[in-house]
């Protein structure tokens, strides 16, 4: 499960995430909270969600400070001495990992590791600079450009971890989304089986979760909208399309085809010269300019723009 974008936006809940968290768990699903934010702990971002009524313990959530202390574990041994760049999230995790925390280029890193926090500003970006210019290697836990607030879209990691690329010339080995290490790490605390991704964002959850060869669900809370996916790449394809988190515990029709059509229970869709189309009662409509549509004109939209190059997708307005 994605947090920002999925369960909350900032510090205000999104719409229905309580709700589909308590029907998941009352069917048994048992819910992992993976984030690519890496500015605060696991126990404050299970403090947040627990606020939010959605009752979660630290071990419920893994992050990707959390991946980015593993990566530069496995890359360099417990002890290794490594300069932290973020907050409280990132300092936690490198060194509950056995890591050794500097905060200094002239303490001799060998590597770098760059987390998301509001206090970063130029000194810190310098000392990250300085290191990895002079040879340590360079960890990001993750390169998310943007980050969901009440307001709007800030300034995510990757945007900062841009200002040391642009400084040193030296790109970055990212722990976070969309790499697939992440899920099987999460995967695996979890001690799951048959697990779904969760997430509203394509270039990372989505893409990460069919890189690792994991289903997964989109929902239209965050990030990318509808008109982004059915536009979608193959690599940022979900297997499930929904509104928000109670589409995870909904049965999900399937999208068929019928001849020229795909259908999803009664809605129909196809593309013509490279127009999307509705099958409704009254006739076809081409979908030229915004429009709204049910979710299952959507599904069966998406289905139907993937089959065919160049199609010329509006922006799409999604109810139930």
């Amino acid at each position: 499960m994605d947090l920002d974008g999925v369960m909350y936006a900032g510090q205000e809940p999104i719409p229905n995430a309580a709700e589909g968290a308590r029907r998941a768990r009352e069917l048994g699903l048992r819910l992992m909270f993976v984030t690519n934010n890496a500015s605060r702990p696991a126990g404050q971002v299970a403090d947040h969600l627990s606020a939010l009524d959605i009752p979660t313990e630290p071990e419920d959530v893994y992050t990707a400070a959390m991946a980015g202390a593993e990566l530069a574990v496995s890359r360099h041994g417990r002890g290794a001495r490594i300069l932290a760049i973020g907050g409280a999230g990132l300092f936690e995790a490198v060194e509950a990992a056995g890591l050794t925390r500097v905060t200094s280029a002239d303490d001799q890193p060998v590597a770098v590791v760059q987390g998301l926090d509001r206090s970063i500003g130029w000194a810190e970006l310098s000392e990250a600079a300085l290191a990895v210019g002079g040879g340590a290697d360079f960890i990001a836990t993750n390169m998310d450009s943007t980050l969901p607030m009440e307001r709007g879209f800030a300034i995510g990691n990757g945007s900062l971890v841009a200002a040391v690329i642009n400084a040193t010339g030296k790109q970055p080995v990212s722990a976070g989304k969309p790499e697939p290490e992440i899920y099987r790490l999460a995967t695996q605390r979890v001690g799951g089986h048959r697990p779904i991704a969760v997430g509203d964002r394509l270039n990372t959850d989505i893409r990460g979760a069919v890189a690792s060869g994991m289903p997964s669900l989109h929902v239209l809370t965050g990030i990318s909208g509808a008109r982004e996916v059915v536009t979608a790449v193959p690599e940022e394809r979900p297997s499930y399309l929904g509104l928000d988190l109670l589409d995870l515990t909904e049965p999900h029709p399937a999208v068929t085809r019928e001849g020229e059509w795909t259908a999803c229970r009664s809605a129909r869709a196809t593309t013509s010269d490279g127009v999307p189309v509705l099958g409704r009662e009254g006739g076809e409509f081409r979908l030229t300019q915004r429009a709204t549509v049910t979710l299952d004109e959507y599904r069966a939209l998406a289905v139907a723009a993937w089959s065919t190059a160049g199609v010329d997708v509006p922006e799409l307005e999604v109810t139930r």
